[in-house]
């Protein structure tokens, strides 16, 4: 019996088996699955604020030991030209200063005219080494928080956490409109506080579902709150279809099926939709190599369409239509999949590597690619920290601000962001500037001309110096001369990819080459003979 055959059948036995069940059944089953999705997604959403709040907190935490490690706790100017090195550094950090044992500001970067009123409370003999509390200041229900460091001298390291770091607005449609977060610290103190009790107050609902999570870090509790009418909303479509008649859902499913059972020939067998049914689109592993030590640093994953005849066709010759046509959604969950598949033996037994996977601008409209990422590599051999996920700049970002919120979605959960195409597309340096990028990638077209274009030269220093201020890692792509290593290496950049190292291989080549270069060279054996490998190898 034909597919189609088959599919016509299969929805036929569905739909008369939803004529005949009763409607009680249905609205028990449908009300059960809305509160335990809704129950789901409530724990999820508490999860992610209480992330975002332990990242804000330890970016803090870490900035102002730092500072103190280092012996810049007064409101000396050097002292201070190194707070605004740490408000620069720290993503969610707005204000460094210093607070003297009333509580009370004697110097703060960015300056801020001074009030003489007391932003801590008076310091304690017994008072913690670190401190966490609220300003009344808020911002969008989100409180400006502050996190103190005692410094022995009876004065304070003070930072100032902006309510941007959390003020983020996960959910689905059905759940935001209608749910309650408080974000609260261990003495009650609420921190955050998104969504209108006056919403929910008013229609009647004395059953709420709620979801708590825990900070294992901190004193702090993320509260979902939400009535039981608002998880009724998932279904609510389905139950007024059914109440109407169930028959009605047995022709409706009878009508789909006859649809989607006899489209045109042309669709249903279309090449492109079938290759991607079978798993013809696989990833090819482009080695990343340190050019001052000679080690593998990891790769970037790269696609190929290998055809039933043997034949391998390059991304140019699919690409386009891909991502116009929305298939490339599908795809890059396949080679996700297969990445996971074929190189996690390796990667569990170096977690130094990373693995790079390309991303398109579609890709940061709605936080699917975060629920990809979380069910493909959670609890697999690859670790969320090995993964760098690449946007390039060659395609305009349709929506900046959720984009922001995706990536900031994925360093919540250990995975990087890279650049890739700096200098070449739409964005310029002001998606470093907007988006949180934490790796920088040189274009190809900036390394050919090295060493014998000044222009080209000068913006490659000029990418490596703002890399370096702004804490970035950062990679040359397409290197293909000795002389474009040593230039590179003049230049500060110790990261890099290209064919004098190897051409993007299968796994299996790039696997082989891995394990080469981690074992069976003594240490002294220079850059040189590792390039000679590589280039065997490819």
């Amino acid at each position: 019996m034909s597919h189609r055959y088959t599919l016509f059948f299969r929805t036929l036995l569905i739909a008369l088996a939803l004529a005949v069940a009763p409607l009680v059944a249905a609205n028990y089953v449908l009300n059960s699955y809305a509160v335990t999705q809704a129950q789901a997604e409530m724990t999820a959403i508490a999860e992610r604020y209480v992330l975002r709040a332990e990242k804000a907190i330890g970016d803090a935490v870490s900035t102002l030991q730092t500072l103190h490690q280092d012996g810049l706790v007064t409101c000396a100017p050097a002292d201070r030209a190194a707070f605004h090195a740490g408000v620069i550094s720290a993503p969610f950090v707005q204000m460094i200063g210093v607070v003297n044992a009333s509580g009370v500001l004697m110097c703060n970067v960015p300056e801020l005219p001074a009030t003489g009123d007391a932003v801590l409370p008076v310091l304690k003999s017994d008072a913690p080494l670190v401190g966490i509390g609220m300003r009344d200041r808020a911002f969008e229900g989100t409180r400006v928080a502050l996190v103190s460091w005692r410094i022995g001298n009876g004065n304070r390291l003070l930072a100032e956490i902006s309510p941007v770091a959390i003020s983020i607005d996960p959910g689905p449609d059905y759940l935001r409109a209608h749910r309650l977060v408080e974000l609260q610290l261990g003495d009650g103190v609420v921190w955050l506080r998104s969504g209108e009790t006056a919403q929910r107050s008013g229609n009647g609902d004395s059953e709420e579902l709620v979801a708590e999570v825990q900070s294992t870090k901190y004193p702090m509790i993320a509260v979902v709150t939400a009535p039981t009418s608002a998880a009724d909303n998932l279904v609510r479509d389905l139950k007024v279809v059914a109440a109407i008649a169930c028959v009605g859902f047995a022709v409706l499913f009878v009508a789909v099926g006859v649809w989607f059972s006899w489209r045109p020939e042309s669709e249903a067998e279309d090449e492109f939709v079938q290759a991607i049914r079978k798993g013809e689109f696989v990833p090819y592993y482009q080695p990343v190599m340190d050019i001052e030590t000679g080690r593998l640093r990891g790769c970037e994953v790269l696609m190929r369409w290998a055809r039933p005849d043997g034949s391998v066709i390059s991304p140019g010759a699919f690409m386009t239509f891909a991502e116009t046509s929305g298939h490339i959604f599908e795809m890059t969950r396949q080679i996700m999949r297969k990445t996971r598949e074929e190189v996690g033996e390796l990667y569990y037994q170096n977690p130094e590597f990373k693995l790079s996977i390309n991303l398109f601008a579609g890709h940061f409209e709605d936080r699917q690619v975060i629920e990809d990422i979380q069910q493909i590599y959670g609890g697999s051999q690859i670790a969320f920290q090995q993964i760098v996920m690449e946007v390039t700049e060659r395609q305009p970002l349709s929506d900046m601000e959720t984009a922001r919120k995706i990536i900031a979605e994925m360093q919540a959960i250990g995975v990087r962001v890279a650049l890739d195409d700096v200098g070449t597309g739409h964005g310029g340096f002001a998606y470093l500037q907007k988006l949180g990028i934490d790796i920088i990638k040189i274009d190809k077209m900036f390394i050919d001309s090295l060493g014998t274009d000044d222009n080209s030269t000068t913006i490659v220093d000029t990418m490596v110096e703002l890399a370096d201020n702004l804490g970035m890692g950062i990679i040359a792509e397409g290197v293909e001369t000795m002389e474009q290593i040593e230039r590179l290496r003049e230049l500060g950049v110790s990261a890099a990819q290209g064919y004098i190292f190897a051409p993007p291989l299968p796994a299996k080549l790039f696997i082989d080459l891995a394990q080469a270069l981690s074992g069976g060279r003594g240490e002294g054996e220079g850059e040189s003979d590792v390039i000679a490998d590589d280039a065997r190898v490819a």
